[in-house]
């Protein structure tokens, strides 16, 4: 059998009970037999991007740390709310960090994204967003098949932190399932 895949998961909310929070660690307990998926560290310390920061100090140990977990992982999953129709600040933030670096850590990565949120569209419109931000720095974006998870409320168990809607666990089965088969496909492993 081939090598296990370490996949880098980045919840884009900081809140410990989050759905993306609750979704993320779905995901991470639904991971295939050859893929290992782990949290990255936090983004909550990293300072709002200056350049003149960067240029005075160079890159943050936190920005370092997190750009040191994407270079060493094999692909990278994304799970972000949607905040005022595109993806919180503070992720933004962190990508806007790693993007200035001279060898962008997550350049040529296979990315793939989820999102959970309160209403109908699931948080499909922080998805588009992020698409855009992680494009421009030529990540390689799998497509299909898509973890939108809608009226989160009703398919999480808040007490427990689980997820326990049915559909729901069974697309990010599928979706971690090829997954696997594209980073294998674009990599090479």
């Amino acid at each position: 059998m081939a090598d296990k895949l370490n996949v880098l998961a980045i919840c884009g909310s900081l809140r410990k009970a989050s759905f993306n929070r609750m979704l993320m660690n779905a995901s991470i307990g639904l991971a295939p037999e050859g893929m290992t998926i782990t949290e990255a560290p936090s983004f909550a310390s990293i300072p709002i991007y200056n350049f003149d920061d960067q240029q005075a100090t160079g890159f943050p140990a936190s920005v370092n740390a997190w750009a040191d977990a994407i270079r060493a992982a094999d692909g990278v999953l994304f799970v972000s709310p949607e905040y005022n129709w595109t993806i919180p600040g503070g992720l933004k933030n962190a990508i806007d960090w790693i993007s200035r670096m001279k060898e962008v850590p997550i350049k040529d990565k296979p990315v793939a994204v989820q999102s959970a949120a309160g209403g109908l569209l699931g948080g499909a419109r922080a998805q588009l967003a992020l698409r855009q931000s992680l494009v421009s720095l030529d990540v390689l974006w799998f497509g299909r098949p898509e973890v939108i998870v809608s009226f989160a409320a009703q398919k999480f168990d808040e007490k427990e932190g689980k997820l326990k809607d049915e559909t729901a666990i069974n697309m990010v089965k599928a979706q971690m399932a090829a997954f696997e088969k594209f980073i294998r496909q674009v990599s090479g492993k």
